[in-house]
């Protein structure tokens, strides 16, 4: 969705009938983008990513069928068979209810903090039948007015896009957010320290590497709500100041990587400095997923794994084939 600010902003200030279209329910499909959307204007022209375009054609026409200079929205019911699935590079077919929705109808606010990289949400509440949808802007940090922006708090908490949909006697709320990434703030550098910000990289976050305890101060101070320590250095002087710093900052995850022996020594560091036990429960050290990492690679692998696990509610997780929930 970020991907569409400008694209939006610029149609929006040419006053081109466009709409926004992102799946309201969905099922089958597989693994796909959790942010995905695009847009479509009553041209046919579509910018943005949605079931590696399966659907573009049926939205171009739905959209050419609509008026997209007032709040009259439409829900499209599509769904794709296995054959299709296979020549769209899908891992298998599915269903979905999307959302056609004009771009007048939404915020300017949404699109300009989207293309600030801020941390949103937006609660999109359908009207009966679904014929019109109207949108509101939802801040990270915000006090939640009702189940709708608890909803959007709650996934804006986990740092990775999501979306969902809330029944109740006022109808269908579609609540989308849509957190700052991750900023992986790794301290000390070397092989391990850029394989993490590649591994990081893929996965669509930030990440820096500083290599001293004043300038961990800054970074992490200037990204608290969305930082992620990773500790590599074994150095005294900075090891444990930044470890404490991050523990009272409260930012999201906190980990140091060492032998169980450097372990031991930054905790009675940590102790020694007035760290409580409960904040000492929130530094992942040995850090990572046991998964036998060995290489620089493999490391990293485990390393940015367990980050994802932490930000997600799911830590401790086990394996899938051992769960019965969904797979989402």
């Amino acid at each position: 969705m970020r991907e569409l600010a400008e694209t939006a902003r610029r149609w929006v200030a040419e006053g081109r009938v466009a709409f926004l279209a992102r799946p309201v329910t969905e099922s089958g499909f597989g693994p796909r983008d959790p942010a995905g959307a695009v847009l479509v204007d009553a041209g046919g022209e579509c910018f943005g990513a949605l079931y590696r375009g399966v659907f573009d054609a049926e939205l171009v026409a739905e959209a050419g069928a609509m008026e997209g200079g007032g709040r009259t929205a439409r829900v499209c019911e599509v769904s794709v068979g296995r054959a299709e699935a296979e020549d769209a590079r899908l891992t298998c077919g599915g269903q979905a209810e999307v959302l056609l929705q004009p771009l007048a109808a939404i915020p300017a606010e949404w699109w300009e903090l989207l293309g600030a990289g801020a941390g949103v949400a937006l609660v999109t509440r359908l009207g009966e039948g679904a014929d019109t949808a109207e949108s509101e802007v939802v801040r990270a940090g915000e006090p939640a007015a009702d189940d709708a922006a608890r909803r959007a708090g709650e996934l804006l908490g986990t740092r990775r896009p999501g979306r969902d949909a809330l029944y109740g006697g006022s109808g269908l709320v579609l609540v989308e957010a849509y957190p700052s990434a991750p900023y992986v703030v790794i301290g000390g550098g070397g092989e391990l320290a850029e394989v993490i910000e590649r591994q990081a990289e893929l996965l669509g976050w930030e990440a820096v590497t500083v290599d001293n305890a004043v300038d961990a101060e800054k970074v992490l101070g200037a990204h608290r709500d969305a930082a992620c320590l990773v500790m590599l250095s074994h150095q005294e002087d900075f090891d444990v100041p930044t470890l404490r710093l991050a523990l009272a900052l409260g930012v999201p995850y906190v980990g140091a990587l060492g032998s169980r022996r450097t372990t031991a020594r930054r905790t009675e560091g940590l102790v020694a400095a007035g760290v409580t036990g409960s904040e000492l429960a929130r530094v992942h050290g040995p850090i990572g997923l046991d998964l036998g990492a060995k290489t620089p690679p493999e490391t990293a692998l485990a390393i940015c794994a367990e980050i994802l696990g932490v930000l997600g509610g799911k830590e401790g997780a086990g394996l899938l084939r051992d769960s019965n929930g969904p797979l989402r």
